[in-house]
């Protein structure tokens, strides 16, 4: 019998640190690392401009993304995602794939303030110029009207981090 493979994925506000956290934590497991970012812009290069451009697509891929995850954790390998779990419907999302397939996973809570998220955000535009015209402080406001901490009664397995690590 193989031993499954873990699924590790994150919340967090915008600019809390999931896409390095998820990077360095693929190196740290010898884990498979997937970005939605990646996918989004090899996919849709250039067609997502808006929040909703982003929904849109980001719907049509999660079905694929889903089995794909499902056949790695299958073989016995860990995969870490750097895709937002930032409200129950996204994080049902992760437990339903991990459930379908019996594996294990761990949710990286990374619980910044929104000071703390909008430096992180003001340092990225500078290293990243690129993504200057969505890392905004209106685009922060907006999105995080959506986010939704996770609970212990969503049944998932919770490692928290604050600001101060």
């Amino acid at each position: 019998m193989t031993q499954l493979g873990t699924l590790y994925f994150f919340c967090g506000k915008m600019g809390a640190g999931k896409s390095t956290k998820a990077k360095q934590m693929a190196i740290n497991k010898h884990a498979v690392h997937l970005s939605e970012d990646e996918w989004l812009s090899s996919l849709y290069p250039n067609q997502i401009e808006t929040f909703e451009d982003y929904l849109k697509f980001s719907a049509q891929i999660k079905p694929l993304v889903k089995k794909h995850v499902q056949n790695i954790l299958s073989i016995g390998t860990d995969v870490v995602m750097d895709f937002p779990a930032n409200t129950q419907k996204q994080r049902k999302w992760f437990l339903d794939m991990v459930l379908d397939v019996n594996a294990s996973h761990q949710l990286i809570y990374l619980n910044l303030n929104n000071q703390q998220c909008l430096r992180q955000i003001a340092q990225r535009r500078k290293e990243q110029p690129e993504r200057a015209a969505f890392d905004t402080e209106s685009m922060f406001i907006h999105v995080t009207n959506f986010f939704e901490a996770p609970e212990a009664s969503e049944g998932l397995n919770i490692l928290e981090f604050s600001g101060k690590e």
